[in-house]
């Protein structure tokens, strides 16, 4: 089995925490919850149907300039989900465009379609899907911290202003360094003492299975 499509989701050497692949996009999207769940959404559609065009097209693709075609296809993707959001929701799209926009290049960087070049089909979309779910999981849950400290607010992608507050409890009188979060400094410190955390449990499981082994030698 292909060892970069078998490797573990989270603790495996290409999970989003463990490279930091997709840095730029956790922290832009995870400002607000709204935001979350969009990118969310884009990235599953993204990765399902440029893993879909790849199983049938990967054949025929010439060995140069593969990587173009790859990513022509993702940003077409990317571009066809931005603008039927945008039917349903256009000012949620207008705000979160330029960073839906990094997507494709997410896509096509994490070497993920260059792994998956000889393998199976049904372990190339089932594997394309379970990682754009691993990176949209870790930013809906960098969202729920960020804007609820940050903010004192949760969005979630509805209403006339693109974006309904389920609640909002700060005032004037909110003390700055929680305000912190909300910021793209305070993202990537968060982002920082997340993956810290991530590194360290992942380490202590590793230990954990090494004496196991050595137990039963």
């Amino acid at each position: 089995m292909n060892g970069r499509l078998s490797s573990h989701l989270f603790w495996g050497a290409h999970s989003p925490l463990s490279a930091l692949s997709g840095a730029a996009l956790i922290i832009m999207a995870s400002g607000r919850f709204s935001y979350a769940i969009l990118v969310a959404a884009a990235l599953l559609w993204v990765y399902a149907l440029t893993s879909l065009a790849f199983i049938g097209a990967r054949k025929i693709m010439p060995v140069r300039g593969k990587s173009v075609i790859l990513l022509f296809m993702s940003a077409f993707f990317c571009g066809l989900f931005m603008l039927l959001a945008g039917l349903l929701n256009p000012l949620l799209i207008l705000g979160s465009g330029f960073f839906l926009v990094l997507i494709p290049a997410f896509c096509l960087g994490s070497g993920f379609f260059e792994a998956a070049e000889s393998s199976p089909v049904g372990e190339v979309f089932l594997r394309a899907l379970l990682e754009a779910v691993a990176l949209a999981g870790v930013i809906l849950a960098v969202a729920l911290i960020r804007e609820p400290l940050g903010m004192g607010t949760l969005s979630v992608p509805w209403g006339v202003s693109g974006a309904t507050e389920v609640f909002d409890v700060y005032n004037e009188s909110n003390i700055l360094p929680v305000r912190f979060f909300a910021v793209s400094a305070g993202g990537l410190l968060l982002l920082g003492y997340c993956t810290a955390l991530f590194r360290y449990f992942r380490a202590q499981g590793g230990n954990s299975h090494g004496g196991e082994l050595e137990d039963e030698q």
